[in-house]
């Protein structure tokens, strides 16, 4: 199976792209409701957790991983590539290389948890593809529990966004890069806010297009996976709440059994 794991339940937004990109192929997600947000957590941490759920994926039976977090895929998944011997694929590249290649003035936003933003990989990446680019970020750590609250249309959220998108408007950003996959979920309010002529960039149907492409590139890989033929798409998470049905609902447009993930250790 394909295994994504992510702090909480904004990661389905990825998963939802991959059972669009590839309807044929079984996964299985883990969401960490019971220890998000990781955004605030110290890098140390977010490597512990992220080893603990790539293990509890691969009891389920993966054989890829989709670091569908960008705390962890900013601090983490060089760690990971180097503890397994499996792909593992997460949501930062594929987002880069869109912003780079969409950019009219090279001038990006990046809005994030506080550990992506404070680890920097974004604007690392994106000046390496393009080196004349010149990259804003923002840190907004009320966002990711705004959501996980089902709190999408509230005007509480919609003022603490103004707030967070001001001064990447007062830096005329024509690309905007949602640095966290809860934030789709939030989509067109961001776009609301910053304006209709910036590029606002979903790193989870980019990342659902880079995976689909890996697997037609490598056949022997995709054989090993498990079909849709063989067993439903399988959610864990850490914490079962009403939040978490409500928000999957919206993500999926339909009922998600979420289970609660027994048996594995210290997740």
């Amino acid at each position: 199976m394909i295994g994504v794991f992510d702090s909480g339940v904004g990661g389905m937004t990825v998963a939802r792209a991959i059972e669009q990109a590839l309807p044929d192929y079984r996964l299985v997600y883990f969401g960490d409701l019971a220890r998000t947000p990781y955004g605030s957590k110290s890098s140390d941490t977010i490597s512990r957790y992220s080893c603990q759920n790539v293990d509890f994926l691969l009891s389920r039976g993966a054989k890829i991983i989709v670091v569908a977090c960008n705390s962890a895929a900013s601090v983490a998944a060089a760690n990971l590539r180097a503890a397994y011997d499996l792909p593992i694929f997460e949501v930062i590249g594929p987002a880069v290389a869109q912003a780079a290649r969409f950019s009219s003035r090279g001038r990006v936003g990046v809005i994030g948890t506080r550990a992506t933003i404070r680890s920097g990989v974004y604007e690392q990446l994106l000046q390496q593809q393009n080196a004349g680019c010149r990259v804003f970020s923002a840190a907004c750590p009320l966002l990711v529990p705004l959501v996980e609250e089902g709190w999408l249309d509230k005007r509480e959220t919609k003022m603490i966004l103004r707030r967070y998108l001001a001064p990447l408007k007062q830096q005329q950003v024509d690309t905007l890069v949602l640095g966290c996959t809860h934030y789709p979920l939030l989509k067109e309010l961001i776009q609301r806010r910053i304006g209709r002529r910036v590029r606002v960039i979903d790193s989870s149907q980019a990342l659902a297009a880079e995976l689909a492409a890996f697997l037609n590139a490598n056949p022997a890989v995709a054989t090993t996976l498990s079909r849709r033929e063989e067993g439903e798409n399988l959610y864990y998470v850490s914490d079962v709440t009403e939040a978490a049905h409500h928000t999957a609902r919206r993500i999926f447009g339909r009922s998600i059994d979420l289970r609660a993930a027994t048996g594995t250790g210290d997740v």
